[in-house]
């Protein structure tokens, strides 16, 4: 197990690398006081409480009514047996209602569960049993309660809370959606399940305060973010409450140029990934910040988001540079409100960077970061230098060790390559019900093993080389080939088949399928795609399938990507 708190920071006259340049505006060595992670929004209410909170298609919420209904809803979630412990799912797009009862949850001393609105009803199901959750919350949306459902039919889900889509709206466009879109939103009285669902209006009473829950910041959990780790099976990393608000806090002092109650986020990536909750949702709150929300990514639609309402941060990840900087029309779009921008998910090149910046003006600094480290590890300084193809250098009270391949407990010299390995706040309590992965993950010395291979140079600045597990990274979203195959393997034709990642323009990487079918079959790709698409997730579908006499093996007979890789850079090279 890591040593997760300030008081495991090595003495002053320790020699790390990264503290020869590190920027001045930052201390490396402050503590961070271990506090419940829903004290963000409270200090925001206390402070700010007439303040922007969120802005919504048109609908604007200050930090006091936030505040208000993140009361309400704790209140209800305890009326309805959520206690400390209790693990709530929140099926959610980007909307006030994921932070409303995202710090609901925590008030009433339960624990957040992520989960993807894009997820099949299989992926749903796994998740949902392997956490435990007892209660759903989601939106009337059809896209969304029809899976819901079919969990709640399934006997997989308990019981589900149903909020209400248009109520976020401005009454004007809450009309015109029920008028023209009626048939996207679902009917929850009329659903064979409706026993089991909660309509939100129905459990919330205005004013209502909800029962204190003591909280041990450091021990208590407040997220299971559910990720492949090193392996590809889904598995949930144990966010404690201290984690996610050591980061947020270390996400803010990174940025001292960012004012307290003068700032706008964009909240354009999804909150239920944990980059955007993290560096979207909680600093911004940490921040006092409006956070401009879309519920789901449009690139008009946010284009004309960020001309209208001027927001000056946008944490990004390089596919939305790249969708901007590709769009034809963007010229006729204002984006110089943008100052300060921290790209994390995927690497992003130098030059994407360079034309973002002389396109608005905005700084951008790439970080690095993991679901199992809440996330952000690292980041370039938004002041400079920053190097090609560099990560940056740790957070405060963060060290990375690089260590031998071959054997964790020994760390490789400097200028040496070495995997990634991690001690500090924010770093994971380990995986959910699952000690053996998590022993296997931390080394002997209490440092969580990343997977990554990195090298570090002469002034502390890290750069990310390879990596160990197998692992596709395509729009910041970590696909598992090996989840893509078993799906594949699962249509009867199948013989054999190897995926692995291909550069891809728009999306950095993309899975590609490489298929032997059996002995007289015959099939086509769209065959096979027809077959992932009640399987897979949008995101994991490969790009390409390409169907093959023979796949390469190794000497001892077993599939072999190595060859498969090096067709396919020659291919991208030529």
């Amino acid at each position: 197990m890591a040593h997760r708190d300030a008081k495991s920071a090595p003495d002053k006259h320790s020699a790390y690398a990264w503290l020869r340049g590190y920027p001045e505006e930052v201390d490396w060595y402050e503590a961070i006081e271990p506090r419940p992670l829903y004290c963000l929004i409270d200090d925001a209410v206390a402070s700010y409480p007439d303040l922007g909170c969120t802005s919504f298609l048109g609908r604007k919420m200050s930090f006091r009514q936030v505040g208000a209904k993140v009361n309400e809803a704790a209140e209800a979630l305890q009326r309805l047996g959520v206690v400390k412990g209790t693990r709530v799912g929140l099926f959610l797009p980007n909307a006030p209602t994921y932070i409303i009862y995202y710090f609901a949850i925590l008030k009433a001393g339960g624990i957040v569960v992520n989960f993807n609105p894009l997820y099949t009803v299989e992926e749903l199901t796994f998740q949902a049993r392997d956490s435990g959750v007892e209660l759903m919350v989601t939106l009337d949306l059809q896209i969304l309660c029809e899976k819901v459902e079919a969990l709640i039919s399934d006997g997989v889900l308990p019981r589900a809370v149903i909020g209400s889509f248009t109520a976020l709206l401005p009454p004007t466009k809450a009309a015109l959606f029920r008028l023209f879109k009626g048939r996207d939103l679902a009917r929850p009285l009329a659903s064979p399940v409706t026993d089991r669902l909660l309509i939100e209006a129905d459990i919330l009473k205005p004013g209502s305060v909800p029962e204190p829950v003591e909280i041990d910041a450091e021990k208590d959990l407040a997220v299971l973010q559910y990720t492949g780790g090193t392996t590809g099976t889904p598995k949930g990393a144990m966010l404690t409450h201290y984690n996610v608000y050591a980061n947020t806090e270390q996400v803010s002092r990174w940025a001292p140029h960012l004012i307290t109650a003068q700032e706008r986020f964009l909240g354009v990536l999804p909150f239920f990934h944990v980059f955007a909750m993290t560096v979207v949702m909680c600093v911004a709150i940490r921040k006092a910040a409006e956070i401009v929300i879309l519920p789901r990514f449009d690139l008009m639609g946010a284009l004309k988001l960020i001309q209208q309402t001027k927001p000056t941060v946008m944490p990004a990840v390089p596919t939305l540079f790249n969708a901007i900087l590709n769009c034809p029309q963007v010229g006729k779009f204002d984006l110089s409100s943008l100052r300060f921008s921290i790209s994390g998910g995927a690497p992003l090149p130098i030059t994407v960077k360079k034309r973002f910046e002389a396109l608005s003006g905005c700084s951008v600094v790439e970080g690095y970061g993991l679901s199992e480290t809440s996330p952000v590890v690292t980041c370039n300084p938004v002041g400079g230098p920053v190097r090609d193809g560099s990560i940056g250098m740790p957070l405060a009270l963060t060290v990375v060790s690089l260590r031998d391949l071959e054997d964790p407990s020994v760390e490789v010299s400097q200028g040496e390559k070495g995997e990634v390995c991690v001690k500090g706040p924010q770093v994971m309590a380990g995986y959910w019900q699952r000690p053996e992965e998590t022993q296997n993950v931390f080394t002997t010395d209490g440092f969580l093993r990343t997977g990554d291979v990195a090298r570090m140079d002469a002034d502390g600045m890290f750069s990310i080389e390879d990596r160990i597990k197998d692992l596709i990274i395509c729009s910041g979203y970590n696909v598992y080939p090996r989840q893509v195959e078993d799906a594949i393997y699962a249509n009867p034709k199948v013989a054999e088949v190897t995926v692995i990642g291909i550069p891809d323009d728009y999306r950095g990487e993309a899975p590609k399928a490489f298929i032997r079918l059996k002995d007289g079959e015959t099939a086509t790709a769209e065959e096979i795609m027809e077959h992932l698409a009640k399987k897979l997730s949008k995101i994991e579908l490969p790009a390409q399938i390409e169907f093959r006499d023979e796949l390469p093996k190794t000497m001892i007979g077993k599939l072999s990507k190595k060859e498969l890789r090096e067709a396919e850079k020659q291919a991208h090279s030529g």
